[in-house]
């Protein structure tokens, strides 16, 4: 008897005639896919909505050191691949696009995506965030062009030259040490005197003999004629400025929420994150938020990964009318 090379399942997609739901999910990130693991196994009529890749922004980090099982650490486009080929065997529906409007209605939620309609019982808001920018001159002018906030994606371009990476967090620091298989020279801008990155990257970096560090110092102009060619930098004591030769410049100064489609919708603190309780319940009713759209302590994949277990699981009980 011959034996067939089995395949792994295709994501399917919601059928066109299919717009009705138990639960839809916005955000395929890691928070997404794993409320949409939880939920589908649970045997809830699922959709997910993702308007970019699957993955989020994990997918364009180099290395994650910090998740449990991986003691090696692990890419985050290959964490992003496991996450999505774990929900591809399950038949997870999906529909690829741009989710512009919610309506909050009494029994039932009515999510736009693009020009189609699709109505839910429970909702889970999983759209994590974007990169927060200096808001300088030039910024805008030179991004593609020397401004960047993605150093797994453009860290190649920069063989041997020279470049600027702000920032003091694991990000910032991460992709400093990224960059150092590329870069000739890597200076980190800071803020502050000390880094605030976990202390064993920090140390790895501070160690470097590629990187440096301007301490106390902010961005105050980007320059170039076709391309970045110059940083303005600002003494944070004495407010001297200094321009320093750059070739580029990686961006790394926190994080904004994607919070278009519900911050008039539900609550959220100042900075625009999506207030919940500890089972990611919103203020509304049959809303729930999971990873970095919401407000919490500590950001990370393992963070995103908990709370799409706990917002499935929430949103399951309040389907089935057992949310007490």
């Amino acid at each position: 008897m011959t034996l067939k090379t089995q395949t792994k399942p295709k994501i399917k997609p919601a059928k066109k005639k299919d717009t009705s739901f138990d639960l839809i999910i916005i955000g395929g990130g890691p928070a997404g896919l794993t409320a949409a693991l939880y939920a589908v196994r649970a045997r809830v009529k699922v959709l997910l909505v993702e308007k970019m890749i699957l993955g989020g922004m994990v997918s364009t980090t180099f290395n994650i050191e910090n998740y449990p099982g991986f003691p090696e650490g692990i890419s985050g486009m290959e964490l992003s691949n496991r996450f999505q080929d774990q929900v591809r065997r399950l038949g997870l529906d999906i529909v690829w696009g741009n989710a512009i409007e919610i309506k909050n209605k009494k029994s039932e939620k009515e999510i736009i995506v693009d020009d189609k309609k699709f109505i839910a019982k429970a909702l889970i808001i999983a759209t994590g965030t974007e990169a927060a920018k200096l808001g300088v001159p030039g910024e805008d002018e030179f991004r593609g062009r020397g401004v960047s906030y993605c150093a797994t994606c453009d860290g190649a371009f920069y063989k041997d030259k020279k470049v600027m990476v702000v920032g003091g967090g694991n990000s910032a620091i991460e992709e400093a040490l990224f960059l150092t298989r590329y870069a000739k020279k890597i200076s980190v801008i800071h803020r502050r005197d000390e880094l605030r990155a976990d202390k064993i990257i920090a140390e790895r970096a501070i160690q470097d003999p590629k990187i440096y560090f301007f301490w106390h110092s902010t961005v105050e102009k980007i320059s170039g004629k076709q391309k970045v060619e110059e940083v303005t930098l600002k003494d944070t004591h004495s407010n001297k400025t200094l321009k320093v030769p750059a070739d580029g410049i990686f961006v790394y100064i926190g994080s904004k929420p994607n919070n278009e489609l519900v911050k008039d919708i539900v609550k959220t603190d100042s900075h625009g994150f999506i207030i919940t309780d500890e089972n990611m319940k919103t203020s509304v009713n049959g809303i729930y938020a999971a990873g970095d759209i919401r407000v919490k302590s500590l950001k990370q994949v393992v963070t995103a990964v908990a709370d799409g277990a706990i917002a499935a699981e929430s949103a399951r009980k309040y389907i089935e009318g057992n949310d007490k």
